[in-house]
C-alpha cells in the first residue's frame, strides 16, 4: 500500500521479510492483539534526528556508533516502527524493552540486510516502473543528474536525491518512488566488494550504464580489473530483455559488453546525432545535437562524455530529440562539481571528489584555458587508493610540473610524493605544501591577486571548500 495509506504496513514488512519477532515492547511476553497490526509507516530513516511521525526507523550497527541506542528517541519523535536486531532485543540492549513501551519492534538478524529487502519489496510494487541504474569509476552523480534533466521534460522522474547511492543509501532513496513516476534513474556507489551486487538486487534496473572504468576504490579492490568486475555487476539481475550501457572508448569494454543476459549497446563517441561545434572554456560547449545547435554549460571533455551517457540513457527510454536538446541547455553546474565561481579570483570549485583520472582531467582543463591571469592549483589528497597512493600522486605531480600552474599548492601528507618526485621551479613558480588547513588558506590569502583562476581539486576527506573563505 502506498499514497495517504502510507508506504506499506508494518505486519505485511514483518510478513515479507520473514521477521521472527513482531511485537509491541510493552508486551514483549505476549498479547492477545498483533502489534502493527493495519498500521503504516509513511517514510524510512536510519537517522533518529531526521525521524517523522509515522516512519520507520532502521536500527543500523557501524564501527562508530550503534543506531540501537537511539530507538527510544526515534520513537519520542513519533517514529511507527522500528527494524531492530534480534539478538539486541532478546539481550535487552539499550533497553529496547524496557525504554521502547508502546513502540512496535520488527525483529531481524540484520537491519542492513533487511533495509535493502525491504526496498526491494517496496520496489516491486510498481511493476510499471522503468528502473535505470547508473555506476562508474566516476561521472555518476552528473549523468544522472543531465539524464535526469533530460528525462524529466518528457516522462515523470524520480531520482536518488543529492549521492545517496550506497548500501543504505540506494534502499533510503526508493523509498521515495510513488505511483506516479514512469522512471527511475539511481546511481550506484560502492565502497567495498559485493555492494554493487547487493545495490543491483534492490533495483533490478531495466536500463544500465557504465560511466568509466578508473582508479576511484583501487585500495579496496586493488585493480582496475577487480574494479571492471565489481563494476559489471550492475548488470547482474538481467532476465534477458533488459539493456546494458558500456563505453566505448573504455579499456574494458569487450570485457563489460561480454556474456551479458540482455542487449549490449556501446556510447561514447561523437556521430550523426551528436557533434562538437565550439568550446566555451569554463562556460561549456556549444554542440550540435540532430542538427541544432546547444549550448552545454558543463566545462571540460569530461563533462561531454556524461553528456553522452546521459543520451545514450535517454534513447533507450525513448525520449524526444528536443527532450534532449533542452535538457542539456538546462543543466548546471552541481555544487562543487566544476562549479565555476567568477569574482575578482575565479575559483574552479571541483572538491567533491577525486581520483588520479579526475584530477588529470581537471589539470589538462584548466591548462587548457585561455586566461590572461595567473592560474593557481590547490591538489587535496586523493584517498582510498591503498598501496597505489604514492604512485598516484606522483603521476599528478608530473602532471603538475608540466602544467600551466604559476603556482601549485598542495594538502595532505598523501600528496607529498607529487611535491618531492617532480618540482620543477622553472615550470612553476611557487610549490608550497602543508597539512594543515590554516596554513594553506592563510598562505592563499597572502599571495592571491585580481585576475586569478585558482582550481579547487581533492577528495570529499580534504574539505577544500573551508578555502572558499579565502577568496571572498
Amino acid at each position: 500500500m502506498t499514497g495517504d495509506k502510507g508506504l506499506m504496513t508494518i505486519d505485511s514488512l514483518a510478513r515479507a521479510l520473514n521477521a521472527g519477532l513482531l511485537c509491541a515492547a510493552d508486551s514483549v511476553s505476549g498479547g492477545s492483539t498483533a502489534p502493527g497490526e493495519g498500521a503504516s509507516f509513511f517514510s524510512v530513516s536510519i537517522d533518529s534526528r531526521t525521524v517523522e511521525k509515522g516512519a520507520l526507523f532502521v536500527a543500523l550497527r557501524g564501527s562508530a556508533d550503534d543506531g540501537h541506542k537511539y530507538v527510544s528517541l526515534a520513537f519520542e519523535r513519533g517514529a511507527a516502527a522500528a527494524l531492530v536486531c534480534r539478538s539486541a532485543l532478546e539481550k535487552n540492549e539499550h533497553g529496547l524493552k524496557d525504554r521502547c513501551a508502546g513502540g512496535v519492534l520488527i525483529a531481524v538478524d540484520n537491519t542492513l540486510s533487511a533495509l535493502q529487502d525491504a526496498a526491494r519489496i517496496y520496489l516491486e510494487q510498481f511493476p510499471s516502473l522503468l528502473k535505470i541504474g547508473i555506476t562508474g569509476s566516476s561521472g555518476k552523480t552528473t549523468t544522472k543528474e543531465i539524464a535526469g534533466a533530460i528525462i524529466g521534460r518528457e516522462k515523470n522522474l524520480v531520482m536518488n536525491p543529492g549521492n545517496l547511492n550506497s548500501e543504505t543509501g540506494l534502499p533510503l532513496a526508493v523509498f521515495n518512488v510513488r505511483s506516479c513516476h514512469e522512471v527511475g534513474v539511481f546511481e550506484m556507489g560502492m565502497n567495498r566488494r559485493g555492494e554493487i551486487a547487493e545495490l543491483a538486487r534492490i533495483l533490478k534496473p531495466h536500463i544500465a550504464l557504465i560511466t568509466n572504468i578508473g582508479t576511484a576504490h583501487i585500495g579496496i579492490l586493488g585493480t582496475k580489473e577487480a574494479i571492471a568486475q565489481e563494476k559489471k555487476e550492475i548488470f547482474s539481475c538481467f532476465t534477458g530483455t533488459e539493456t546494458a550501457l558500456v563505453p566505448a572508448d573504455s579499456e574494458f569494454a569487450g570485457f563489460l559488453g561480454k556474456d551479458i543476459n540482455g542487449k549490449v549497446k556501446y556510447f561514447g563517441s561523437e556521430g550523426a546525432s551528436f557533434k562538437v561545434s565550439r568550446d566555451l572554456g569554463l562556460w561549456g560547449t556549444e554542440v550540435i545535437w540532430e542538427g541544432n545547435p546547444v549550448r552545454f554549460g558543463l566545462p571540460g571533455r569530461y563533462n561531454l562524455d556524461n553528456a553522452l551517457a546521459a543520451a545514450a540513457i535517454a534513447s533507450e527510454v525513448p525520449v524526444s530529440g528536443e527532450a534532449v536538446r533542452q535538457g542539456l541547455e538546462s543543466v548546471k553546474p552541481l555544487s562543487g562539481r566544476g562549479e565555476i565561481c567568477p569574482g575578482p579570483v575565479t575559483v574552479v570549485k571541483d572538491y567533491y571528489n577525486a581520483n588520479p583520472e579526475a584530477v588529470l582531467e581537471a589539470v589538462a582543463f584548466v591548462d587548457s584555458l585561455s586566461w590572461e591571469g595567473r592560474k593557481i592549483y590547490v591538489i587535496g589528497s586523493m584517498l582510498e587508493l591503498g598501496e597505489y597512493s604514492g604512485a598516484a600522486h606522483r603521476a599528478v605531480g608530473e602532471a603538475l610540473a608540466s602544467s600551466n600552474a604559476d603556482m601549485v599548492f598542495l594538502f595532505g601528507k598523501e600528496t607529498l610524493p607529487a611535491l618531492r618526485d617532480n618540482r620543477e621551479p622553472e615550470k612553476t613558480r611557487e610549490w608550497f605544501y602543508t597539512g594543515d588547513m590554516d596554513e594553506l588558506s592563510g598562505k592563499l590569502r597572502s599571495v592571491l591577486r585580481p585576475g586569478d583562476l585558482v582550481l579547487l581539486k581533492g577528495s570529499r576527506g580534504t574539505a577544500l571548500e573551508r578555502l572558499m573563505e579565502a577568496f571572498r
